[in-house]
């Protein structure tokens, strides 16, 4: 794990440890952990697990930055899946990074090691070439529908970056 990845999971522990105590959105079988990051023109992406969210994340690299984006300003990225609408982040601890949310609240899953799977399914999608299919939507949003975990929904291993929630 690098350095920037490393000052990420460590910031975010501490935000769970202090600022995010007692907020009713919490998933008490979550915590907070860096999945799947890769070096990806010249920065880093990865997924951020948290107690109350999961978020793709762009990092900056050791020779190419990210440009701080206002609390109100978006930037399009294009990866081999799509494009993807990210936010920004300044965190002082971290510096500037890019944010995509993906699950916000985190309620559905049941463990960590769930939550964890989750992400590097989206992981392995996000630089996939297949697209949606009406079919793996329909069963998502039949599962959302019934109550029913979408971590417990049977799908191959590049079908959960394809749903709906990322505009895949």
């Amino acid at each position: 794990m690098t350095g920037v990845v490393q000052k990420l999971e460590i910031t975010f522990k501490e935000i769970a440890r202090t600022r995010m105590v007692d907020v009713p959105i919490l998933n008490s079988a979550l915590r907070v952990e860096t999945v799947g990051f890769r070096e990806w023109d010249g920065r880093w992406i990865g997924v951020l697990v948290t107690p109350w969210m999961i978020n793709l994340v762009l990092l900056p690299g050791q020779e190419v930055t990210l440009v701080p984006l206002a609390l109100d300003e978006k930037k399009m990225w294009s990866f081999p899946s799509g494009d993807y609408e990210f936010m920004g982040l300044n965190e002082p601890a971290i510096g500037t990074c890019h944010i995509c949310s993906l699950i916000s609240p985190v309620m559905e899953f049941d463990t960590h090691d769930e939550a964890v799977s989750v992400a590097q399914e989206i992981m392995l999608g996000l630089f996939s070439t297949q697209k949606t299919t009406d079919e793996l939507a329909t069963r998502i949003d039949g599962a959302r529908l019934k109550g029913e975990s979408i971590s417990q929904q049977n799908m191959s291993r590049r079908d959960f970056l394809r749903m709906p929630f990322l505009g895949g």
